[in-house]
């Protein structure tokens, strides 16, 4: 197959087998950029471990300190006496019955669902349609909480949740690339960090074994690990 003249000049920009330390990394990933609109940056981690086991299944959330770089929609179910807190916090949709009838005939307009404990037993209409699709409330990700006004302003604020898949490995996105390299090094490495201190103690052998960040429709960067550690 035919390479295209922009495509190639952005493959001999780097070394698609070399490692790179985690903030040059980073400057390469926003040089070889090829896309004209604000492109997710993600970063690929392949963990030493297996999703099957119980105790080994990773998942959790992490506030990266320089956001996201996009806004995200947060519908809260909830009783009435917790909608005000909620929509003073920059929940973009706060309800109970209405919300779950639009989802139970397919609406699933959202980024993030956030429930009180109150309502999760009415969930259970909705736990086949919002489950797939990543957006069932859960306690180990803050989306269940008495205290939705703080997990709306956290999701709002910059808060990812993250989960390990069937192959032993973290997708998650650290940001856009209009943010500067060293904003997308400090974000990526909180994540890391995170990750480094879920390893499960059961986990045998090498626990972070590849590590690649890549943006939309661009060519992935090889992250030099001992960098991390560093």
């Amino acid at each position: 197959m035919a390479i295209s003249k922009k495509r190639k000049a952005v493959l001999e920009k780097h070394d698609l087998e070399k490692a790179y330390p985690l903030a040059q990394a980073m400057s390469i990933i926003k040089d070889v950029n090829c896309t004209k609109f604000d492109a997710s940056v993600d970063l690929h981690v392949r963990l030493g471990v297996d999703p099957k086991k119980a105790d080994q299944g990773i998942r959790g959330t992490v506030s990266l300190p320089n956001g996201t770089g996009k806004s995200k929609t947060v519908l809260v179910l909830c009783t009435p006496d917790k909608e005000k807190e909620a929509l003073d916090a920059g929940a973009d949709y706060v309800g109970l019955d209405e919300y779950i009838t639009k989802i139970q005939q397919g609406w699933t307009d959202v980024d993030v669902v956030v429930a009180a404990p109150n309502v999760m037993a009415q969930l259970g209409k909705v736990g086949r349609i919002l489950g797939p699709r990543g957006l069932m409330p859960n306690p180990k990700t803050g989306t269940v909480t008495p205290n939705v006004g703080a997990a709306v302003a956290d999701v709002k604020g910059g808060k990812i949740s993250f989960r390990v898949d069937k192959f032993g490995i973290i997708h998650s996105s650290v940001g856009r690339v209009s943010f500067t390299a060293e904003a997308l090094a400090q974000n990526a490495l909180e994540l890391l960090t995170t990750l480094i201190k879920m390893k499960p103690s059961s986990a045998k052998g090498e626990y972070m074994r590849s590590l690649h960040v890549a943006s939309t429709m661009s060519p992935g960067v090889k992250i030099d690990i001992k960098s991390i550690k560093a």
